[in-house]
């Protein structure tokens, strides 16, 4: 039996009923969910990495969302050059079909932190590809690897000029800029009173820092005051 067919087997041995239905309802437009619990997809994904196997299992045809999953993971956990990675990257971003694939394979891209210049050049064309999970992915990454003092004008600038109008899309630029406004707050903040935003997009920034524990409330104050506003000019 082919490490493919055996690590399905695996997976549908693991299946939950309850916590696929719970997956699904987080999931839209995901069909194949067999409910198998992450910690449980990064075990195995540890273990096949450490075999002569993972490049096999990669070459597999996924069917179940578990599958490209762990396809992720093991993306991110072999033992890799990062050029050599990167191939793996491009040839995995096609798969992306949902934000739990996007979000959780960026998570395990850690490799970012030591090569920060050479994945920076390689994540510019998703941030311009019109693809939604392209572009998500790309987000996610700058969210995750590049909110640092010698990143974030870049940064900034660059989810500036993304106009695209899938939710999924708005969320994550919505969810970078609440992070970096932790994260960075100075820059962040002289970005946010001079933004071009589309509203939709600057609506759900300020729902996203209202969520954080981490920013202040001196800025959500303001933020809070700043939506009023908007809302009125357009009554007006």
């Amino acid at each position: 039996m082919n490490i493919g067919k055996a690590i399905r087997l695996e997976l549908e041995g693991m299946a939950e009923d309850t916590y696929r239905a719970f997956s699904a309802g987080l999931i839209p437009g995901e069909e194949h969910i067999l409910g198998v619990r992450l910690p449980r997809l990064r075990e195995i994904a540890k273990r096949i990495v450490k075999t002569d196997s993972w490049q096999e299992y990669l070459a597999c045809e996924p069917y179940y969302f578990e599958e490209i999953m762990l396809q992720g993971m093991i993306i991110g956990a072999a033992k890799l050059p990062a050029e050599e990675r990167l191939e793996y990257v491009r040839d995995f971003i096609p798969a992306i079909r949902n934000w739990s694939v996007c979000d959780s394979f960026v998570s395990g891209l850690k490799f970012a932190r030591n090569n920060l210049e050479v994945v920076w050049q390689f994540i510019q064309p998703y941030i311009k590809s019109g693809d939604v999970f392209s572009v998500r992915f790309a987000v996610v990454m700058m969210m995750n690897y590049y909110l640092t003092d010698s990143y974030i004008d870049l940064v900034l600038e660059q989810l500036d000029g993304i106009k695209h109008e899938a939710y999924y899309v708005k969320m994550a630029v919505a969810w970078a800029l609440a992070t970096a406004l932790a994260k960075q707050p100075e820059k962040t903040w002289a970005y946010l009173q001079n933004h071009h935003l589309d509203e939709d997009t600057w609506r759900k920034t300020v729902q996203k820092c209202m969520e954080s524990y981490r920013i202040s409330e001196e800025y959500k104050t303001i933020l809070r005051q700043m939506r009023r506003d908007l809302a009125k000019q357009k009554h007006v």
